[in-house]
């Protein structure tokens, strides 16, 4: 295998986990040659944009805000809800700009995460043991053995679901539906009768007041305040997809993943000899790379190298998500580590993945409280190791589900089944969003929080 030889289908060389075992090729194939010829969702400018601003991050001249679905569902594709999580990002960045003095990148996970590794290759239903769901780009949450079948012409309906998806919040940001002129247009009723609303009613009207007082000697062009970013982000999971969306740009001759602007390596296909490292490697894509409790500093040392071999700034960011439990321990060790290895690293947080588990009734859940507790600890614990901690990572959504515990909200065990709708993880609903928000600002505007200054 030559590592200085890369091709967009060169990963096919190296061992390829979480890939779904398509039983027709020949399908397979139509559908990569079909998606080859589909116009690009996002520009190689577009993508250096954000790698600019993700270096910007490093340097404490920005934050990360990254959240979305833990899973994105065809069935989900309505303009509301892709609008209600619009709006919980917008509402959050609003915060947490507040809060650091800084402008924060907002980047979704959205139209694009219809992939999702599993840790069991099947699950137990009340129907028989059934291929797990592995999200709605690979197979059905439907419980048969016909849904749970990998269908390849899936990886088409998620190419135009992404696309659908992605021209609608397009769309909307253009048409001034992030204008700070009228923040409150991107009230949620439920975030309104939470205990977290008198505390973001002070900060929205102070940051209108604000603008006005600019706009009154001219000294801030309308226009700036209109509108916002936005950038999509999602597990480059499903390497056929993948592939299929990589794109030769002539004016830079490099090749960019035309699907999102950044995907992530996951914590289950991070292997520095498999195939997913082998891809990532070659696209000029920035790069999110997970990792949990276990992961080995030196393997991560050598994996950054190997992505990011010229060390350009803004290319990769390191997420970790350790668990409350486990953060104090394991996070020390390996910042320490990469602090000496002169790596250009962006580093942000994940404090969701680590923190998931089963309640009696064996629904899945996450605890507010614990939630808080990693992003902390993980604030202080990079301050402390001479490193900034540049942006955070959640699984989110606009809408008034109960799936978290925990919160101003109150939500309890027996209020899981209220509204829980995720079929892979639970998500922290628009309440718990914002007082997440509340609570990271608070942190970010800490005279010793590793941003400020």
């Amino acid at each position: 295998m030559n590592l200085n030889k890369w091709a967009r289908e060169s990963w096919r060389e190296f061992p390829a986990l979480q890939q779904p075992a398509y039983v027709d090729s020949g399908s397979l194939a139509g559908v990569r040659a079909k998606l080859e010829k589909l116009p690009p969702l996002v520009l190689p400018a577009e993508i250096d944009r954000l790698k600019g601003l993700t270096a910007a991050a490093s340097a404490g001249k920005s934050f990360i805000l990254q959240g979305g679905d833990c899973a994105e569902r065809f069935e989900d594709c309505e303009a509301d809800l892709i609008a209600n999580k619009i709006k919980i990002m917008l509402q959050m960045s609003l915060i947490l700009t507040f809060g650091a003095r800084k402008p924060v990148i907002r980047l979704g996970r959205i139209a694009g995460q219809y992939s999702k590794p599993r840790s069991q290759p099947t699950e137990k239903t009340p129907f028989g043991e059934l291929s797990s769901y592995k999200g709605d780009a690979v197979n059905s949450h439907v419980q048969t053995a016909e849904g749970r079948s990998p269908d390849p012409e899936r990886l088409v309906s998620a190419y135009f679901h992404s696309s659908a998806t992605l021209n609608y919040i397009r769309g909307l940001l253009e048409s001034g539906f992030a204008d700070l002129h009228n923040p409150y247009s991107w009230n949620l009723h439920s975030i309104e009768e939470s205990d977290a609303w008198p505390r973001y009613s002070r900060i929205v009207n102070g940051i209108v007041d604000a603008v006005s007082f600019m706009e009154s000697f001219g000294g801030l062009n309308p226009d700036i305040v209109a509108r916002a970013e936005f950038y999509t982000s999602h597990e480059g999971l499903v390497l056929e997809y993948e592939e299929a969306m990589t794109r030769f740009d002539a004016g830079s001759g490099r090749w960019y993943n035309a699907g999102a602007h950044m995907l992530w390596i996951g914590e289950r296909t991070r292997q520095i000899d498999g195939a997913h490292a082998e891809y990532f490697r070659g696209i000029a894509n920035p790069i999110g790379i997970k990792a949990g409790p276990d992961a080995d500093p030196h393997e991560l040392e050598e994996l950054i190298g190997r992505l990011n071999p010229s060390n350009e700034d803004g290319r990769i960011t390191l997420i970790t998500r350790m668990g409350d439990n486990l953060v104090a321990e394991r996070l020390p060790g390996i910042l320490k580590h990469l602090s000496k290895s002169n790596l250009r690293i962006t580093y942000s947080c994940d404090p969701m993945h680590g923190n998931i588990y089963s309640t009696d009734e064996c629904i899945k859940t996450r605890d507010f409280n614990r939630i808080m507790s990693e992003l902390s600890s993980s604030f202080r614990i990079h301050s402390e190791t001479g490193l900034r901690l540049a942006g955070v990572h959640f699984e989110l959504t606009g809408d008034d589900v109960t799936e978290c515990v925990g919160g101003s909200s109150g939500i309890s065990h027996s209020d899981l089944a209220t509204n829980y709708q995720s079929f892979c993880d639970p998500r922290l609903n628009c309440s718990q969003s914002l007082e997440m928000a509340l609570l990271i600002a608070e942190l970010l505007s800490a005279d010793n929080g590793c941003l400020r200054g």
